[in-house]
């Protein structure tokens, strides 16, 4: 019976940990503020204040990125990935969500601007 019980409780904590591997930042105009997995708990808030924000991911974590400019913009993502290859992206910002690629370590989120160069 304790085996049982036991491992249930392996089972479930197993679970848990990997639902927790997603991490929530959202962005409005300068406004930043990053939740945990479900979305209930403000974990940090901040302004950004520099040119991008940088977001540490640890390996096999993904990062579910919330842009909500309430007028339509564009903003430049840069990805980092743990071999030491990079990504940039220009991504619209006006209500859209966004996940992380598989292998990224380190996230890049520009200010949003009307309009980007390729």
């Amino acid at each position: 019976m304790k085996k049982i019980t036991l491992s249930v409780g392996l089972l479930i904590g197993m679970l848990t940990s990997n639902a927790q591997d997603t991490t929530c930042t959202y962005f409005t105009g300068k406004r930043v503020i990053e939740f945990d997995y479900y979305m209930d708990t403000i974990l940090y808030e901040t302004q950004q204040n520099s040119k991008y924000y940088e977001i540490n991911l640890k390996y096999g974590q993904t990062l579910c990125l919330d842009l909500s400019d309430e007028k339509p913009r564009t903003r430049k993502i840069i990805t980092m990935f743990f071999d030491r290859t990079t990504r940039e992206d220009i991504l619209d910002s006006e209500n859209n969500v966004y996940y992380s690629p598989r292998g990224a370590i380190k996230i890049l989120v520009g200010k949003p601007k009307f309009f980007n160069k390729l």
